[in-house]
């Protein structure tokens, strides 16, 4: 396949690093810092449509196909400096807008997607428990019917957004006996209903400019109107928001890596050592080569797998492949630079410190390597 851009793509992804250097990164490092999610920066993503990248253009969207959001995310991954909010709006997307696009009603999407797309409000994938992670099938939170309703209880944690989102997709048991085909069910959750609390973001060693936090159902009242899809077909919800998210947020890792490469190039041309600059040192040059090579098949694998989420009906394989790959590239390629750096590249003010504790993350979140693993092997027949 030939993934030549369009002019069209070229200049989406030449507007938003523009936007993200110019708009996004004054301050990322204090954020970090502080554990700060900065809501207006949020609303300032919005005069960019990047909240609604993949929404209708009727609800304020930007309507991109699946390829040219990969572009947008990888533009603002190479762009944007603060990796939180980079995951924070991704998580957005990919896990709560487009899903909420494929499965919801138009009823739905005339009460959510206008205040999703115009940075109003943020959403929340609401599906992770303490004993339930890529293990679907051990939720044990639940929605009983109750009138013209449900009533949810439960325990989500380690949710991206969930102290900051004003609306969430939660995932819910509503037939035990069934199991995961047949036996789940999304549903669209206002978090200022009664009975949902939040106890606050964990003080996390990664994307701490993103608040991940827990959210508590104890005994939440929502209507029919509020069920995503059809009942008991929340594993399509679920499956829907994975695909997308294991493509298109790592498009925006591999722009990062990109980021990372040409700091690598630079510091190595730059520093000398010996009467030379140190990258006249094999051992550094096969670092940077290595970078190279990681970011040009990760992007390959990414455009892959974003180009089919359009045109197939599971791309599920293709995007446990992309993800792999390109969370384990990053974390090597973060590695890499903070060594080419040396004793500087371990301070706190400077970005590959900070790019190399994200870079832990993206091996954990949207399941962990060692889960692509398992699902690879058993697309494999293994």
């Amino acid at each position: 396949m030939d993934f030549a851009l369009s002019p069209e793509q070229n200049t989406l992804r030449t507007e938003i690093v523009q936007f993200s250097r110019s708009t996004l990164n004054e301050g990322a490092r204090q954020r970090d810092l502080n554990r700060q999610f900065d809501r207006g920066l949020w609303r300032k993503t919005a005069e960019l449509k990047l909240p609604g990248l993949l929404a209708p253009q009727e609800y304020g969207g930007r309507g991109l196909d699946s390829l040219s959001a990969a572009v947008a995310l990888e533009g603002l991954g190479y762009g944007c400096v603060d990796g939180g909010l980079v995951f924070a709006l991704a998580a957005h997307v990919l896990a709560v807008v487009v899903p909420l696009c494929k499965h919801g009603t138009v009823e739905q999407h005339n009460k959510y997607l206008p205040a999703l797309c115009d940075g109003t409000w943020i959403g929340a994938n609401a599906m992770t428990e303490p004993g339930a992670g890529s293990d679907v099938s051990s939720m044990t939170t639940t929605a009983v019917p109750n009138g013209d309703g449900f009533r949810l209880s439960g325990a989500k944690t380690l949710i991206t957004n969930a102290s900051t989102a004003d609306v969430a997709i939660v995932l819910a048991v509503t037939d035990k006996h069934k199991g995961l085909h047949g036996g789940l069910t999304a549903f669209l959750l206002d978090l200022s209903s009664s009975g949902v609390t939040r106890p606050g973001a964990h003080r996390m060693l990664s994307v701490r400019s993103c608040e991940v936090g827990d959210i508590q159902l104890n005994d939440v009242f929502v209507n029919s109107d509020s069920v995503l899809g059809e009942i008991g077909a929340g594993s399509a919800v679920f499956s829907t928001a994975m695909d997308w998210e294991r493509t298109c947020l790592f498009a925006a890792h591999v722009g990062a890596m990109q980021r990372l490469l040409e700091l690598a190039i630079k510091r190595s041309r730059e520093r000398k050592q010996s009467g030379q600059s140190i990258g006249k040192f094999q051992s550094v040059s096969n670092r940077v080569a290595d970078m190279k090579v990681r970011v040009e098949a990760a992007r390959l694998l990414v455009y892959q797998a974003a180009w089919r989420l359009d045109r197939v009906k599971t791309v599920s394989l293709d995007a446990s492949i992309a993800k792999l790959f390109t969370s384990e590239s990053l974390l090597q390629s973060a590695t890499d630079v903070v060594r080419i750096y040396g004793g500087s590249g371990l301070f706190e003010e400077h970005e590959v410190e900070r790019v190399l504790r994200d870079a832990m993350a993206s091996t954990i979140y949207s399941g962990t390597s060692d889960i692509h693993r398992n699902i690879i092997s058993r697309w494999l027949g293994l």
